[in-house]
């Protein structure tokens, strides 16, 4: 079975980090599964790996989208099952690197990603009905969907909606999952909240001294607005309003050490601590690098 490591975590938890460090030991390459990595000219507020680490480690999946395109889930689960393949024809280990867990289980898991277009028409048409409308909708026609969506999100129901009406299937059956044949290991990187608060808020303080706010300005004047997905990633959608006179350059920092201690509570959900499909490794309490060299050693010999 083709090995394949996964290393997961909250933002700020050194996922990257540990990545480079294993390449010293591992013939590795990384698949980025951080959806705000796909942007060009979107450096500095995504953390993304330096050209330097970037030669030092072949890295996948960055730099492979303008801000104003889009990488559908489908596409990407299609590009990472290919590139997996072709980097264990090259005898390297592939790593999938990333804190957005829709990107990691739909690879780990094998989701079923339906494979139908948007349909404009169809969306400006649903979007005009109520949102309890809706549910009642897809309730009727998608049961199992509706019992797993939440009817508040109206943009998923809408999705939903979409897919059973065009492909005349319902959307869960187009949602199942399939699991890869891959021989996986899973590792997460934890810490106590208030270890990685403080992370975090250095962090963002590194990239505001980086030159953040310039290159958003860069990214304005090259034509991308505030409405773009790419602009609602974290650093980027709270500035907009400093850069329009609306708030200080302090209130849009603090605004974005606030969205991302919230944005990694959520990020639980998906990696869930008593998942145990996860190794974790407590950064506080262990040589993390030492820690997981010697769990990928046992897992990469054993599945020689």
């Amino acid at each position: 079975m083709t090995p394949l490591l996964i290393i997961v975590g909250p933002t700020g938890s050194g996922k990257t980090a540990l990545s480079l460090a294993l390449a010293q030991y591992f013939p590795l390459e990384v698949i980025s599964a951080d959806s705000r990595l796909f942007y060009q000219g979107m450096d500095i507020g995504t953390a993304k790996p330096t050209v330097a680490e970037r030669e030092a480690v072949p890295h996948h999946l960055i730099d492979v989208c303008r801000p104003d395109e889009v990488l559908t889930l489908g596409e990407y689960q299609e590009q990472v099952y290919r590139l997996i393949g072709e980097i264990a024809q090259r005898q390297a280990l592939p790593v999938l690197l990333g804190g957005t867990g829709q990107y990691v289980w739909a690879i780990a898991e094998g989701w079923g990603i339906p494979r139908v277009p948007p349909q404009p028409a169809l969306r400006q048409w649903l979007e005009k009905r109520e949102g309890a409308e809706l549910a009642r909708w897809l309730q009727a026609l998608d049961p199992t969907a509706a019992a797993t969506l939440d009817p508040r999100n109206v943009r998923r129901v809408i999705r939903a909606l979409e897919v059973t009406l065009t492909s005349g299937i319902p959307m869960s059956r187009h949602q199942e999952k399939h699991p890869p044949p891959y021989n996986t290991l899973i590792l997460g990187l934890r810490c106590g909240r208030e270890t990685l608060y403080h992370r975090i808020d250095a962090r963002v303080d590194q990239m505001i001294a980086a030159g953040l706010v310039d290159e958003l300005r860069q990214l304005q004047q090259a034509g991308y607005g505030p409405n773009l997905p790419a602009m609602s990633g974290l650093g980027y959608r709270q500035l907009w309003p400093y850069l329009q006179g609306e708030s200080t350059l302090d209130e849009a920092v603090e605004r974005i050490k606030f969205e991302t201690h919230r944005f990694v509570r959520q990020q639980n959900n998906w990696f869930k601590p008593d998942d145990p499909r996860i190794t974790w490794l407590d950064i506080e309490a262990e040589d993390v690098v030492a820690a997981a060299r010697e769990r990928v050693t046992r897992w990469w010999e054993g599945g020689l």
